[in-house]
């Protein structure tokens, strides 16, 4: 990967794993202000993410079908 972007985006890939985690937590965590790593937006706008609303509970993030295959294809 050439890109830090794509690396970071695969690391936030695995940091979700395979159970949702609240959105308020992930943004936390990985949203940023440097417009050169956009890597929350990019992963959204790729379609790597799924966003999940569960009333009473909040919102929730987890990693679609297509960021699942992205990360197994990059990631031994």
């Amino acid at each position: 990967m050439s890109n830090p972007v794509d690396a970071l985006i695969l690391n936030l890939l695995e940091w979700i794993g395979s159970t949702p985690r609240p959105y308020a937590e992930v943004i936390e965590v990985w949203r940023t202000s440097c417009p050169r790593l956009p890597v929350w937006e990019d992963a959204n706008e790729r379609g790597f993410l799924e966003h999940h609303h569960e009333p009473g509970r909040g919102t929730f993030v987890l990693v679609s079908a297509e960021g699942a295959e992205h990360l197994r294809k990059h990631r031994q």
